[in-house]
């Protein structure tokens, strides 16, 4: 074959480049063919000739220059469009404008025109109007933190009204005016937000200004300075606010009113009574009861007690804790139901399904409660439901609380606090590892529940495998990662191996999730690619575990993995009944072997911190509105967190608020919304990097109006098979949208319509995502197949039997 890169003088034309030349002077001189592209068309023609055709016609070389350019134009385009600022104009918007283009020659401006003609499409896709299309825009672009100007609501206006042929309709007038209105309303909101938390952050300093420390009380008390030490190592005095320098002492500061109030039982104290009998008609007493001192009356120090049905009922709990795969669930299941009531409640959606699902197999009728689906069932007795969802207020026989260790998780740990103390059911079954032996058995002895201990052991052995090269890997393996995109990259990486490949990740909802996971249990995926997301509530037939690394970021820092979690998600390996054994690995590369068999081999991580996670709820956050005189719910909750629940309290911690004080400080300015509407708002699942902070303060704007919320559309869903990761993540930020308008239609249904649309649109992503996750796993299959590449470079190479006399070779750290 002939080398292109020398000269034509020095070397004969391939049949290509004759071909092409031959083209070029018959029909293309105008083209302006330049050398690189020359190059690129070469091969065009190549692929086009045979051994019965060796000319170009002129079709075949508008075509082949068209392919050439397609790229270039693509790129053009889109450098231009984002200098004009048209940021919603996508790469998929002109790929597709690239692909019409049948002329080689076309200008800058038809380009652009063909690319207002595809946006118009795009438009008339997405939804019925106008306004929705504006409004699905703008929350797309605003989920990866884009914020449109005045300049750009106007061009965007007008491609959206054009697809609409409402131009002279008034359409867009109407679109232009609604955006402006929309932008100033947000704006107006903003500032009076602002203006809000500082009208509150003065009160709170206005108050700390007039607190005394503890030279004041013996004269406020008319007491002395030892009887005053006592009274508050006692709990008497209501301490309001404590500083710890840097030394480690700690300063306690008082209330003077307060102080005041607790006059007329020092009396009482000096003779060891709680005063109170004895003052019973006294009218400060009174009204010390009526309007306590903040922490007295969100009495999260006395949280147990919060839960009056439950400590009503004389309730026993049986704790069974053991490993990944001991089967904890069965007994509890079995028990659930042979009882005439139950409550089953799980930490995800698709565990509470699980258990609705495993009692309808026993026959017995089970509704289901999650935060934003319900399947009520009048007839049933039982219930299956998320820790969020556990019903307080109605006695039941046998309740099931499942993977207690989220006791200790920041985040969902109060949710896990409040339904072991608060489930009202005179049996209560807590599954978890063994961890959490020590929290549980703290929260009964705070109940003062007895409680009976259960340990169960691994149904199958689970043992520390070595490492592995990823062309190691085969079928019945699980891949694990810590974030999407570290899943997506193997994912990638796997499938141009020829893998079929599975995929679970946080951001997959369970109708996703489950589905990824039945494909891989039946055999249609060879790899399962996960994030920790699989440590719970799933059914997987895996063989072996391999982390593709030993280091993950918990959104706080980024550290070595722990005993807990390592034993979590590698138990998820030799699923009894199907393997003989589990074997958990790691990735060549991504740590040491050794510390994989340190982890599993070591006793649980001893709990430092004993005292339960709480929260307040609605009726704490009303009661403390009241004593601090305010319907502001940043204020209520910024007290709460500076004065309500001592640092050092023995029993309880409060649990991290930051987010709904975050969204507390955003819903300052939306006016006419009360006070338990607004803690509602604040509990929403939203996820604060996909803009959803403003977008429930909005949503709270139209629902404080009176106005309806309809539910947010799919968007445009391109064919599943040429979908790009970019629009996978876009659909999987819609369906989280949907999401959270699904639970506050579940709270709020005058402002929240059309349930059934919105289950509907979820239902859509769901299958999309699903489809192009399968899709493309099946086209590399499909690809696979037809070059003919079974076996290499997965299949590992048979090893030959040593010699006799020889020992067969041993890789260190190699096991399979």
């Amino acid at each position: 074959m002939s080398d292109p890169s020398m000269p034509h003088s020095d070397r004969p034309l391939s049949p290509a480049e004759h071909a092409l030349e031959h083209a070029e002077q018959a029909f293309g001189e105008h083209l302006k063919i330049t050398p690189r592209e020359r190059t690129a068309l070469i091969r065009q023609a190549a692929r086009r000739l045979s051994a019965e055709k060796d000319t170009l016609t002129e079709l075949e070389l508008l075509h082949s220059l068209c392919q050439v350019r397609r790229r270039g134009w693509a790129n053009g385009l889109m450098n231009v469009t984002h200098r004009a600022g048209d940021v919603w104009v996508r790469k998929m918007d002109v790929l597709t404008v690239s692909e019409r283009v049948s002329d080689p020659m076309i200008s800058q401006e038809a380009l652009r025109e063909m690319l207002d003609v595809v946006l118009e499409e795009r438009w008339r896709e997405m939804a019925d109007s106008p306004h929705t299309v504006m409004e699905e825009v703008r929350a797309d672009l605003a989920d990866a933190g884009t914020f449109l100007s005045s300049g750009q609501i106007e061009r965007l206006s007008h491609s959206i009204a054009q697809a609409f042929g409402g131009v002279d309709m008034g359409f867009e007038d109407d679109l232009i005016v609604a955006e402006e209105r929309r932008a100033r309303e947000q704006e107006e909101i903003r500032q009076r937000a602002e203006e809000r938390r500082a009208r509150e952050m003065e009160r709170l300093k206005e108050w700390e200004a007039h607190l005394v420390d503890f030279n004041a009380v013996p004269a406020i008390l008319r007491c002395s300075r030892r009887e005053a030490l006592r009274w508050i190592a006692e709990n008497r005095l209501p301490v309001a606010k404590r500083e710890t320098n840097a030394e480690g002492l700690e300063t306690f500061f008082f209330d003077p009113s307060e102080l005041k109030k607790c006059r007329p039982l020092v009396n009482a104290w000096r003779k060891g009574l709680s005063g109170q009998a004895e003052h019973e008609d006294d009218n400060s007493l009174k009204s010390r009861r009526g309007n306590a001192a903040i922490a007295r009356v969100a009495a999260l120090d006395r949280f147990a007690a919060h839960f009056r049905t439950a400590r009503s009922l004389k309730r026993r709990i049986t704790l069974v804790t053991g490993p990944t795969n001991s089967g904890k669930s069965h007994t509890a299941l079995q028990a659930l139901a042979e009882a005439e009531s139950g409550v089953a409640l799980a930490p995800l959606r698709l565990l509470a399904h699980e258990f609705r699902e495993a009692m309808l197999s026993n026959g017995v009728a089970a509704s289901l409660t999650t935060g934003e689906e319900r399947i009520i069932d009048p007839t049933a007795r039982h219930l299956a439901a998320t820790v969020e969802m556990c019903p307080f207020n109605k006695p039941v026989d046998v309740a099931i609380i499942d993977e207690a260790q989220m006791l200790s998780d920041p985040d969902r740990g109060a949710a896990w606090t409040a339904a072991i103390m608060g489930v009202p059911a005179r049996h209560v079954f807590i599954l978890g590892a063994a961890d959490c032996i020590p929290l549980v058995k703290r929260i009964a002895e705070l109940c003062n529940d007895p409680v009976d201990e259960i340990h169960l052991e691994r149904k199958s052995p689970l043992k520390p495998g070595g490492s592995l090269a990823l062309e190691e890997l085969r079928a019945g393996d699980a891949l694990i990662a810590f974030s999407r995109r570290e899943v997506l990259d193997l994912r990638a990486e796997l499938m141009t191996h020829n893998r079929r490949v599975a995929v679970i990740y946080g951001a997959l909802s369970p109708e996703v999730r489950r589905a990824e996971a039945a494909r891989f249990n039946r055999g249609d995926a060879d790899i399962l690619v996960a994030t920790d997301a699989i440590g719970m509530g799933l059914n997987l037939s895996i063989r072996r575990v391999i982390f593709s690394t030993l280091r993950k970021y918990d959104g706080r820092q980024t550290r070595s993995l722990t005993t807990q979690e390592i034993k979590q998600i590698g138990g998820r390996a030799g699923r009894f009944g199907k393997h003989e054994e589990g074997l958990v690995c790691v990735l060549d590369g991504a740590g040491s072997p050794n510390f994989i068999r340190q982890m599993l081999n070591a006793p649980p991580e001893p709990i430092k911190e004993l005292r339960p996670l709480v929260q307040p709820d609605s009726d704490i956050v009303q009661a403390v509105a009241q004593e601090v005189d305010t319907q502001s719910l940043y204020g209520v909750l910024t007290r709460i967190k500076r004065a309500v629940l001592r640092p050092d309290d023995p029993n309880y911690r409060l649990a991290d608020m930051e987010q709904a004080l975050e969204i507390a400080a955003a819903l300052e300015g939306v006016e006419e919304l009360d006070l338990p509407t607004r803690w509602t708002y604040a509990m929403c699942p939203i996820n604060t990097r996909d803009n959803g902070i403003p977008r429930l303060v909005e949503w709270a704007s139209i629902h404080a109006k009176g106005r309806a919320i309809y539910p947010p559309g799919t968007g445009r869903l391109p064919a599943s098979a040429t979908a790009s990761r970019e629009e996978l993540e876009r659909a999987e930020k819609r369906h989280r949208r949907l999401v959270a308008w699904r639970w506050l239609a579940m709270r709020f249904p005058k402002a929240y319509p059309d349930l059934e649309l919105a289950e509907r649109n979820a239902t859509i992503l769901d299958e999309w995502i699903e489809q192009v996750l399968r899709t493309q796993s099946r086209m590399r299959e499909n690809t696979r197949r037809q070059q003919g590449r079974n076996s290499a470079p997965w299949e590992k190479k048979k090893r030959r039997s040593p010699a006799p006399g020889k020992k067969k070779p041993f890789k260190k750290g190699k096991r399979s």
